[in-house]
């Protein structure tokens, strides 16, 4: 698929907010690999993209000084409590300069080239695109029009807080990528990244 010329620029939403569980309550977009943090990791994989964001967002709730040191605005969820990645796509939407918003979870560090431009190129004309490989959908890897979000703020005000259930009720197309996508969802997935 080559490059959709008229696509605007959109902003990148790295989410690093959570409460990384199954990591052990780490602050999961700080923990490093390679001697640099998981976030940096994203930062660089976004950069290189064939189509690079035009500016970057950090979805953070814990040590908000230390993400700030990269230069890019830091949004703490509006709600107490670590209420899920949802909160941190609603502050990026409402925060959002661009008509687009992709959104990468701070363990997804390393992305193919084509990433963005493959998701934005299936989001056009829709609301929303997400990212799966052959064993897994990756509703956190995704693309949203800026329009999504009054529905999202409707979800969430019902009590709503599943990344699925949303997309669910939006024009979402997944885009199909042939590689699995290389992930630190744990501190096992960690090691195994770190291994030479």
């Amino acid at each position: 698929m080559g490059l959709n010329p008229v696509l605007p620029a959109y902003t990148a939403l790295i989410l690093a907010g959570g409460q990384a569980s199954r990591m052990g309550g780490v602050d999961k977009g700080l923990q490093t690999l390679h001697g640099e943090a998981l976030t940096q990791h994203v930062l660089r994989s976004l950069a290189q993209q064939t189509r690079p964001p035009a500016g970057y967002l950090l979805s953070a709730n814990r040590h908000l000084d230390h993400y700030a040191r990269w230069g890019h605005p830091v949004l703490p969820d509006a709600e107490a409590g670590y209420p899920g990645p949802l909160a941190g796509i609603q502050a990026g939407l409402a925060a959002c300069p661009h008509p687009w918003l992709l959104v990468v979870p701070c363990d997804a560090v390393q992305l193919p080239d084509d990433f963005a431009q493959r998701l934005l190129d299936a989001a056009h004309d829709r609301q929303a695109s997400s990212a799966a490989d052959p064993a897994h959908w990756h509703p956190t890897l995704l693309a949203l029009h800026r329009n999504c979000a009054a529905s999202l703020d409707a979800y969430l005000a019902r009590g709503g807080r599943s990344i699925r259930g949303w997309l669910a009720d939006l024009d979402h197309q997944p885009v199909h990528f042939d590689q699995p996508f290389a992930n630190a969802n744990t501190l096992a997935d960690l090691a195994r990244l770190a291994a030479p």
